[in-house]
């Protein structure tokens, strides 16, 4: 069913061209205008430190409805629209599906200011209020995984169960990774190349993915450089890492007490900001798989499954054994 979904969903976006000279690319607008997304997106109308924004979200019923809800938080490097196999399985078996694009990503609002996980967790509860969510089901991959644990730590009577998908967040970057002004990070990232970027995504994520099937999300990132507010878009992108940097959770992680299940890919070894670190301490960084065992040690209500081959897009890579995992969770089994 994974791979009827995945197949459905990458033959819905558009493929870039394959030949030999670099085709021109047909740009997107900065909230992803002209990229399909595998359900109708709806959009809500919010104000974030005095600036008016819109928030993305799909919201996907289920044909057999259970009564529950299950809320996805995205990550950093992907749209909203990577959830559509996650999507499918959980409504399949009743579930009623949000997914939205935080502020900053994806088709939402880029804005001028700068991110922070608070607003964000804010963001996402006046989506379920609006929605008329009072409980909810979360289930979290990479930054989506540190913002879920903001909103597990200050909104925990709004959820039953908490998944995280290959969080990223598990360590503080700040004890490996020095401060990087803002400029530096927006020069390095406005030079990196479609290429560079996909050798990017098949080292730092592990990727198991074929190569087009790689290809929209690399179009997502880069057909919106030829649209006219693209250095808008360039800030806020950058911004989000700064709020990863800048706002850790590890610490916070411990506290959680909700049923937790962790869902780590026993190749995922993402550190964000591991380039940048002391040559002799990267080796440290992105232990993720033990980093989430040690973790969930502490806390009153959690375990580890960790999925062999299978890297940062755990849900993709392993999706029989994850959709199994976390049907099985959710139902509290």
């Amino acid at each position: 069913m994974k791979r009827l979904l995945l197949s459905a969903l990458l033959a819905a976006l558009p493929l870039a061209a394959h030949a030999t000279e670099t085709p021109a690319r047909e740009p997107y607008g900065i909230g992803l205008e002209g990229f399909a997304y595998p359900y109708p997106v709806s959009m809500l109308p919010l104000v974030n430190d005095g600036e008016q924004v819109r928030m993305a979200y799909m919201d996907v019923p289920s044909a057999k409805p259970n009564g529950r809800t299950v809320l996805l938080l995205h990550g950093r490097n992907f749209p909203s629209s990577y959830w559509a196999p996650v999507i499918g399985v959980l409504t399949e078996a009743g579930y009623r599906v949000v997914v939205p694009d935080q502020i900053g990503f994806g088709k939402s609002s880029k804005p001028a200011g700068e991110l922070h996980f608070d607003t964000l967790a804010r963001n996402t509860i006046a989506l379920m209020d609006h929605l008329g969510i009072a409980k909810f089901d979360v289930v979290a991959h990479s930054l989506g995984g540190m913002l879920s644990v903001r909103i597990a730590r200050t909104y925990a009577e709004r959820i039953d169960h908490l998944l995280l998908a290959a969080p990223i967040g598990l360590e503080d970057y700040r004890l490996y990774v020095p401060p990087t002004p803002t400029e530096k990070i927006i020069e390095s990232e406005d030079k990196l190349t479609a290429e560079g970027y996909r050798k990017q995504l098949e080292v730092n994520y592990a990727l198991k993915m074929q190569p087009d099937q790689v290809t929209p999300f690399i179009d997502a990132r880069f057909n919106i450089k030829g649209a006219a507010d693209y250095p808008r878009w360039l800030r806020a992108f950058v911004s989000s890492a700064q709020m990863i940097y800048r706002e850790p959770v590890a610490h916070e992680v411990p506290l959680i007490t909700l049923p937790t299940l962790f869902i780590m890919g026993a190749d995922d070894h993402n550190a964000p900001g591991k380039p940048l670190a002391p040559e002799a301490l990267r080796p440290k960084m992105g232990q993720n798989a033990e980093l989430a065992k040690a973790l969930a040690v502490k806390m009153p209500n959690a375990k580890v499954e960790v999925l062999p081959d299978a890297g940062h897009l755990v849900f993709l890579d392993a999706a029989p054994k994850f959709d199994a995992l976390m049907l099985a969770f959710l139902a509290g089994k």
